[in-house]
């Protein structure tokens, strides 16, 4: 690994040497005298900009993050050193030969701008974890001396990290290819939560979906409504059930269920007929026991507030599929009153097997918004949460996963689902879903 390191390390350097005497080709052919030198630097220049890395065995969008990535330091490596061959090349010709220092930057200032961009864009169209913010920054700081610097280290940084953990994942999903974890019995329903739908544009449950795959498991999606009560979200859910048992002969299905999805189902296997297809039921941070933040949301905002984001949502998740979406009736199944009276009426069925995961956040900071504000009255009134959920709240059936990495970051309702796509220090949410699938495989289902 250390020699492998340092041959990374040797061709930085040599490339971005070889970049240097490219970019300058035209003042150095001028000087050594040989014209020849300048054609010959185009076409390394050109080669380098195509393929700047040599790296194998990893995936397409990993080599073109990698690619970006090794621009960038070309780009800042030669930057460096032209400045100082600039500075030479004015104080010895400047005053004999002008046309060759000005020329020279013409040159150089288009040859870099042309590695900056090339480099940039590669990073901006493959990288998950640089975001919007840091995406912004980068084109608005490209051109600005020194700043430039200082911001493409940074970006540098936070993408060479996500190569590095993304290659160990591919690495890792190699070495067990044949052996199928997730290949359970049963297939899988990917069940989402409230105010959001199955979509072929955004996956509600990130990467999570396709690392499964990758490793031997078949998923189907609820495809229900986004906004409904418990119970026709149930009846719906117990509909799409045995679509897919008589679709595919599969007999019964493994349910994971996010937040309310998680009582949705508890409806439809106790009391809309799918306890005979359901082989077993993985709640994530689902509200058995209420969300303190519905009760406040219907307590304690004024009715003109609450009916005014009600109407909006309703309008908004029209547009996104649903037939009659209904925020207050979806909202008041999750309060503490309702899920009380849900857990005295709909009872476990015994012939599926029940556990439930769950998480919390460590301080506001550890969860994006709206979960950043919700955290700390949550915690008020019901102690550790994720942002929307307490942890007593998210314990149910026979077995209950609590996920809290060494890092203070926390885990959040929305990290939960990979919802932002981020790779978060000691928790690896697509690990913790295989691991899920794994334990029902070796449980025979």
């Amino acid at each position: 690994m250390v020699v492998k390191l340092n041959m990374r390390i040797g061709e930085k350097i040599i490339f971005s040497i070889i970049l240097f005497l490219a970019v300058n080709s035209y003042s150095l052919s001028v000087i050594i005298g040989y014209p020849l030198l300048m054609m010959v630097a185009g076409v390394i220049f050109l080669a380098i900009n195509i393929r700047p890395t040599f790296e194998k065995g990893i995936t397409p969008r990993n080599s073109r993050l990698l690619n970006g990535i090794n621009l960038l330091i070309h780009f800042m490596i030669t930057t460096i050193m032209t400045a100082g061959y600039c500075v030479w090349l004015s104080a010895t010709y400047i005053q004999t030969d002008a046309a060759l220092f000005w020329i020279n930057t013409v040159i150089v200032v288009l040859l870099e701008n042309i590695l900056f961009w090339n480099g940039i864009m590669h990073i901006y169209l493959s990288s998950v974890q640089l975001g919007i913010k840091w995406r912004i920054i980068g084109v608005f700081c490209g051109l600005i001396p020194i700043v430039n610097l200082v911001v493409l280290i940074k970006i540098i940084r936070i993408t060479s990290a996500e190569v590095k953990f993304e290659t160990e994942k591919f690495k890792q999903n190699i070495t067990r290819l044949e052996s199928c974890v997730c290949r359970t019995k049963y297939p899988f329903l990917m069940v989402h939560g409230v105010f959001f739908r199955d979509s072929c544009y955004f996956n509600y449950w990130g990467r999570i979906p396709d690392e499964m795959k990758k490793n031997g498991a078949v998923i189907y999606y609820g495809e229900h409504e986004s906004a409904s009560p418990v119970n026709e979200s149930g009846e719906e859910l117990s509909t799409r059930i045995k679509q897919i048992v008589e679709k595919t002969g599969c007999e019964r299905v493994n349910v994971i269920a996010h937040s309310k999805g998680g009582l949705d189902c508890r409806y439809a296997i106790s009391c809309a007929g799918a306890d005979k297809y359901v082989a077993s039921l993985t709640t994530v941070n689902t509200p058995h026991r209420g969300c303190f933040f519905a009760d406040y949301l219907l307590e304690k905002i004024p009715d003109r507030v609450c009916n005014t984001i009600a109407k909006k949502y309703n309008n908004t998740l029209k547009h996104f599929g649903d037939k009659n979406p209904d925020f207050f009736a979806s909202v008041k199944d999750l309060t503490a009153a309702a899920c009380d009276e849900f857990n005295k009426t709909v009872a476990n069925s015994p012939n599926v097997y029940y556990q439930s995961v769950g998480s919390k956040m460590v301080k506001a900071k550890s969860g994006k918004f709206p979960l950043n504000i919700a955290y700390p009255l949550v915690r008020h009134f019901g102690g550790d949460n994720d942002g929307l959920v307490s942890v007593e709240s998210m314990r149910w059936g026979e077995r209950f996963t609590f996920i809290l990495p060494k890092a203070k970051r926390g885990i959040s309702h929305a990290d939960m689902i990979d919802l932002n796509r981020e790779n978060i220090a000691s928790f690896d949410v697509r690990e913790l879903y295989v691991n899920i699938a794994k334990d029902l495989k070796n449980r025979g289902l």
